[in-house]
């Protein structure tokens, strides 16, 4: 028979291992695949390959204008967020991802900074490949 002290303690324990295993982050390692508004409202298919190590978020991002490392990434429960640094005949540019990660989903709002056109915004959904 468990006394009320060791209940309490088995009460608390399994309390922070849920509340632990709710804070984890989303694993968002692999290939994800959207259709993204371009500059004319074109869409163009861009493929994002992601590395994860805890938190910490690398890969790449590639399109018709080529791949690009993404830098800056960090997966924080179900947010992700990583910027991609453009350099185009010496106009440089900043696009700012922050997205919400949902079953085989990733829900992203881009943001471009900097460069001729100045800013722009768009909004698309990344799938698992």
């Amino acid at each position: 028979m468990m006394t009320a002290m060791t209940r309490n303690l088995f009460v608390v324990v399994v309390t922070m291992v849920l509340l632990a295993s709710g804070a984890l982050a989303a694993d968002v390692t692999g290939t994800w695949v959207a259709q993204v508004p371009g500059r004319d409202g074109n869409m163009m298919e861009t493929t994002f390959v992601f590395k994860q190590a805890g938190e910490a978020l690398t890969g790449s991002m590639e399109n018709q204008f080529g791949q690009r490392e993404i830098s800056d990434g960090k997966v924080s429960g179900e947010d992700v967020v990583f910027n991609v640094y453009i350099e185009f005949s010496g106009n440089k540019m900043t696009l700012a991802f922050t997205g919400k990660v949902a079953g085989g989903e990733i829900k992203f709002k881009r943001e471009r900074k900097g460069g001729d056109a100045g800013p722009s915004n768009a909004e698309f959904v990344a799938k698992k490949k």
